[in-house]
């Protein structure tokens, strides 16, 4: 029994529609939080919202995890704010990629925490603020520490921070960078980011500059490095209950906060020997009775889990997975016929990822048998999966 659900909210198109759903508890996001803000404390904690939410519904996930303690949000994009303040959210929400020149506007508007780390992304950010008569924005320096990915050198960050400063419609707030391997426990190269960040704070205190935000962890280095927990600490895949990697599963209590279901939407037995699904690649080799299940790769359900041996919940009991999963539909092998395993019905639940009864799929076994990560899993399930949400108490 879930501790802190209360209601289920109903979405558009799963009651009396389509009947496939990503059910997300938000009571599970809630829970999270707390433990990851007890973890990080005295640093603050930002939820990293990015990706709807990594598929669970960015402002739903928001909403809970402010409520939970967070005290910031973050995003990849500054489009990805709009739903955030549409929805009466006014917390810190920091852009985690420097604007495009497109986006400054937005970025003033929406009264954001952009990234930046070229002259010309101050300069543009700027003129926005002016333009917009706006106060002071407040702006987050990144350094690239060694992921190479974006981000100023270490060696051009003092020259950007005075470059922030000559800009009175600016203001310098944070600091920061991105740890690359933060997810394989003692991985040397992650102290060798640590001291080129420590190397670049201390010049920039020597100039005279001391942003208010210095933050390095995002949820691996958070779980394994404490001494990167800084002043804030940036929490994604954990917030939704998923450990950062198999290496770091365990170091804190998580509880998943999605699980993808469907209901059966037809049976049929097939005679030993017939293939089914496209290309008849799966062939049965005894009489067997196949369940269609309303999901497919548009949803996010890869098309290779049949070939790697996937397996869903029905009736409390693992399943397998079988033919070619096609765009809006995949089978299901439920035994052969008379067996009590193939005992299923049109409407009966099926869990693609989750638990049912005393079973469990999580979406880091689709993503072992798959060869990635959990993050893929959940971020791939598409939006013409309705979302439901499990409401914590009080809420």
């Amino acid at each position: 029994m879930k501790e802190v659900v209360a209601d289920v909210v109903p979405v558009e198109g799963v009651e009396g529609g389509r009947p496939a759903w990503a059910e997300v508890d938000l009571g599970a996001v809630a829970a999270n939080v707390r433990t990851l803000c007890g973890l990080a404390a005295p640093a603050a904690l930002c939820a990293v919202v990015k990706a709807d939410g990594y598929g669970h519904g960015a402002a739903a996930v928001a909403r809970a995890a402010l409520g939970a303690g967070a005290s910031w949000l973050a995003v990849a994009m500054a489009g990805e704010a709009v739903p955030l303040r549409g929805g009466g959210i006014h917390a810190p929400v920091l852009v985690l990629a420097e604007p495009s020149p497109g986006e400054h506007d937005a970025v003033v508007a929406l009264n954001l925490r952009p990234t930046v780390y070229t002259e010309e992304g101050i300069d543009g950010l700027a003129r926005a603020v002016a333009r917009a008569g706006a106060p002071p924005l407040p702006v987050h320096l990144k350094i690239d520490t060694g992921m190479h990915r974006v981000g100023a050198a270490p060696g051009d960050a003092l020259a950007l921070a005075l470059a922030v400063a000559r800009h009175p419609e600016l203001e310098l707030e944070g600091l920061w960078t991105h740890c690359a391997v933060a997810d394989v426990p003692c991985h040397p190269f992650t102290a060798v980011q640590a001291a080129r960040f420590a190397a670049v704070v201390e010049e920039l205190a020597a100039a005279g500059v001391r942003p208010p935000v210095v933050h390095a962890a995002n949820s691996a280095a958070a779980l394994d490095r404490p001494e990167l927990r800084l002043d804030l600490v940036r929490c994604g895949i954990t917030v939704y209950g998923l450990d950062p990697s198999p290496a770091l599963a365990g170091r804190v209590p998580l509880r998943p906060a999605l699980r993808l279901v469907a209901r059966v939407s037809s049976i049929r037995t097939v005679p030993a020997g017939d293939g089914v699904s496209y290309g008849l690649v799966h062939r049965c080799a005894s009489d067997r009775v196949i369940a269609t299940v309303p999901l497919g790769y548009a949803d996010g359900v890869s098309r290779r889990l049949s070939e790697v041996g996937a397996e869903v919940l029905l009736a409390g009991r693992r399943h397998p997975m079988v033919g070619t999963v096609t765009m809006d539909q995949f089978l299901v092998d439920c035994g052969p016929p008379g067996h009590p395993a193939g005992a299923v019905r049109p409407g009966d639940e099926v869990v693609l990822i989750g638990e049912q009864g005393d079973e469990r799929v999580g979406a880091g076994e689709w993503a072992e048998r798959l060869g990635t990560i959990a993050y893929e899993v959940v971020c791939a399930i598409s939006a013409r999966v309705p979302r439901r949400y499990l409401r914590p108490f009080g809420a």
